[in-house]
């Protein structure tokens, strides 16, 4: 497992909110950020965390597209892995559909996992790479 050097808690106590909410946004996710679900989405999408990596999967940028349907409310997630080895590769989708359909007016979730481009720590948010000491 690797070792968490850094948290939020001292990030935001660092740098303050505002700077800090800037930090949490992986530089090359898509959303439906204009929809009234995103905010909860996201949300839910932060509390799912590899077993092996103490960041969520949002900040390590392994979600690469989040489209929500204006009419449906279905949610379609695009994501990859660190790497096509990943021990809990089968069951990242069901972690993910699990925390997203904990969010109140949400219709049905797909989840796709996709290898190209492949993942690498630029996809990264900022707070993710300083909480793993990868400056």
């Amino acid at each position: 497992m690797m070792k968490q050097y850094a948290d939020e808690s001292m990030i935001r106590n660092a740098v303050g909110d505002e700077e800090t909410e800037k930090m949490l946004l992986p530089p090359y996710t898509e959303a439906s950020k204009e929809h009234p679900l995103w905010p909860k989405v996201q949300e839910a999408l932060r509390a799912v965390y590899d077993p092996e990596i103490p960041v969520n999967i949002y900040e390590l940028g392994l979600i690469y597209k989040v489209d929500i349907q204006p009419e449906t409310n279905n949610v379609f997630v695009e994501m990859t892995l660190t790497s096509p080895g990943c021990p809990v590769a089968g069951e990242m989708p069901g972690m993910i559909s699990d925390s997203i359909k904990t969010v109140e007016g949400v219709g049905q979730i797909e989840v796709a996992i996709v290898w190209d481009p492949p993942w690498d720590p630029s996809k990264m948010a900022e707070t993710a790479k300083l909480q793993l000491n990868m400056f």
